[in-house]
């Protein structure tokens, strides 16, 4: 098979991942379309470099917000009403028994978490390791440990005051 019939297969195999990742971050249309466009041509472009040491999909994550984390730092556009996709709203609430209002209002709390926070929590609710976390973002074990203590009470907190 050619390089560019591996990369579509590639590409369509996972383009849930693709499309979840690009409407956590950007819930615009033209916003979304033009972050998916950006993130498939990343991917075009470090498709050659993959050595298969993860799992395909591991690698895709990891280009995916390292692009759009890169593009919302470029375009300034840090605000905090972007709003989980419903493919991750879907797969935590098949792993838990919660209602619906539960997982709306823990989207919109997540939502006004930064970029950063925003990609572990949709790795962790993906079913990512602390390590594989680290991996796909970059950082250490230790930090992701860290940051999702720290991101539990920024969402605890948040719930709280929104509940008086």
């Amino acid at each position: 098979m050619s390089v560019e019939k591996d990369f579509i297969k590639t590409i369509q195999e996972n383009t849930g991942i693709i499309n979840s990742i690009c409407n956590t971050y950007f819930s615009r249309s033209d916003d979304f379309k033009d972050a998916r466009q950006d993130v498939i041509l990343q991917l075009w472009r470090s498709f050659p470099t993959f050595r298969g040491d993860s799992k395909i999909s591991t690698w895709i994550y990891r280009v995916a917000l390292n692009t759009i984390l890169a593009k919302r730092k470029k375009d300034h556009n840090l605000g905090a009403n972007e709003s989980l996709s419903q493919l991750h709203l879907d797969h935590i609430s098949s792993c838990a028994d919660v209602s619906a209002d539960f997982i709306q209002e823990f989207a919109w709390l997540v939502s006004t978490l930064e970029d950063c926070d925003k990609a572990i929590i949709i790795l962790l609710a993906e079913g990512y390791s602390n390590k594989e976390i680290a991996a796909i973002l970059d950082l250490t074990a230790t930090n992701i440990s860290t940051r999702l203590n720290r991101i539990k009470h920024k969402l605890k907190e948040r719930y709280l005051n929104e509940q008086q």
